[in-house]
This record gives structure tokens, sequence and C-alpha cells, in this order.
């Protein structure tokens, strides 16, 4: 199961008066897709589309566009905006639907134990009564 399907299933239960809680390890939700993959890749790839445009392409339709070049500070600023800003749409998804959520490792504890590891160092349990598994994905 997908990264954001684990999203919707909680969010649905959440809805239907579960009390839900979602465990995501890399401490902001969204998955490798939206932090360190697909979102982030089409970012810089828009960017640098227009950058080869400007630079190659312009001129042709009657633009000039002298010393075109790459702030890069500027242009991670601007991919972490777009992440930035898509993350928060899950977190105030969550927020409005009762979901809350655990920064850390989740892992099976026992019959309906969750044990977490925090990723600031502590350590916590969860006891549920149902589980959800959706691990999502990692780059290789």
């Amino acid at each position: 199961m997908s990264k954001s399907l684990g999203y919707v299933a909680a969010i649905k239960a959440a809805q239907r008066g579960l009390k839900t809680i979602c465990v995501e390890k890399r401490g902001s939700l969204g998955g490798t897709c939206l932090n360190v993959g697909c979102i982030p890749s089409k970012a810089l790839l828009n960017a640098t589309h227009k950058f080869h445009e400007a630079k190659h392409e312009f001129e042709s339709i009657g633009i000039i566009a002298k010393d075109v070049h790459v702030d890069f500070p500027k242009l991670m600023q601007s991919k972490d905006k777009a992440v930035k800003g898509l993350t928060g749409g899950i977190e105030f998804l969550f927020k409005k639907n009762g979901v809350d959520y655990a920064k850390g490792w989740g892992k099976f504890a026992g019959d309906n134990k969750i044990a977490v590891d925090g990723i600031d160092g502590t350590k916590s349990e969860i006891i549920a009564k149902n589980i959800i598994i959706a691990t999502g994905s990692e780059p290789t």
C-alpha cells in the first residue's frame, strides 16, 4: 500500500469515529515521493526547463534574455517551498479530521501494541485494536 493510501485510510478511520494515529519515520508527512522523490524532482525539472527555454529558445520568438543564469540557493528555496506547502496540506487534513501522528519508527511489540522510537529519542507505545500497515516506499 502506498503512503498516500495510508493517509487516506487514517483520515477515513478518523471520520468514522476511530481514534487514529499515524507513525511517520521522516518527521514530515508526505513520504518519499513528496519529501525527496517525485515532487522535489519535478519542481527542479520544471525550473531547469524554464532556464533552458530562456537561454536557448526565447530569442527565436523575439525575447532577448541576456545573462540568464541560475541562482542555486533560490532554486532550492523554491523547491523547498513547494514541498512544504504540500506537506502542510496533509498535516492540515490530519488536524481537520482528528488524526494524530507520531514522528518516529514504529514496530510491532505485541498483538495490539506498536512501539515507537521517536526521532527526538523518546520511546512510546501505542495500544490499538486495529492496525493498518502502509509502509510507503524508499528510494534505492
